[in-house]
């Protein structure tokens, strides 16, 4: 069941404007690979903190695509 954190995490992405959106996966991706070299070379042992970045890059990703159909159906309508 997702927490209450979870979904002011997500409403506050929802919030951010593309540009910032898009710096946001950027660090994601930084921070997973951050966390996936540590995991491997065993200085942090918290594994859970893996998934936790990919599950909030996917947050981001999805709320780009979400965007992006939006325009797209928005100009295939206005053109009719």
């Amino acid at each position: 069941m997702a927490g209450r954190k979870t979904k002011e995490r997500a409403d506050e992405l929802r919030h951010m404007a593309d540009d910032d959106l898009a710096k946001e996966l950027h660090e994601a991706y930084r921070r997973l690979f951050t966390v996936r070299l540590q995991i491997s070379t065993r200085q942090q042992t918290n594994t859970t903190e893996k998934t936790k970045v990919a599950r909030q890059i996917a947050r981001i990703r999805t709320l780009q695509r979400e965007r992006e159909l939006a325009a797209a159906y928005a100009a295939h309508t206005a053109g009719r």
